[in-house]
């Protein structure tokens, strides 16, 4: 995993990028949601990691993306407003 910061037009970037499975093009929209897991059960995932970054983002006025690409891997990027 890799991670890269950036400063500008008011708001401050940090992207987390890895080069793993990546997610599929159905499953893009639903990352964010709830329980949402492609980990078969038993796994200890239950799906909360992301959607908690995503609410604490939100609450703190910014935006979470996500680009990805199976096979090749994919960036997660907060941006969040400077104080």
């Amino acid at each position: 995993m890799t991670s890269a910061t950036s400063d500008g037009d008011g708001a401050v970037r940090i992207a987390f990028r890895d080069t793993g499975a990546g997610i599929l093009p159905e499953n893009l929209t639903k990352v964010f949601d709830p329980f949402f897991t492609t980990k078969p059960p038993g796994s200890g995932s239950v799906g909360l990691g992301l959607s908690i970054t995503y609410r604490i983002v939100q609450q703190l006025g910014g935006s979470t993306e996500v680009v990805s690409e199976p096979g090749r891997g994919s960036t997660f990027t907060v941006v969040l407003p400077r104080a």
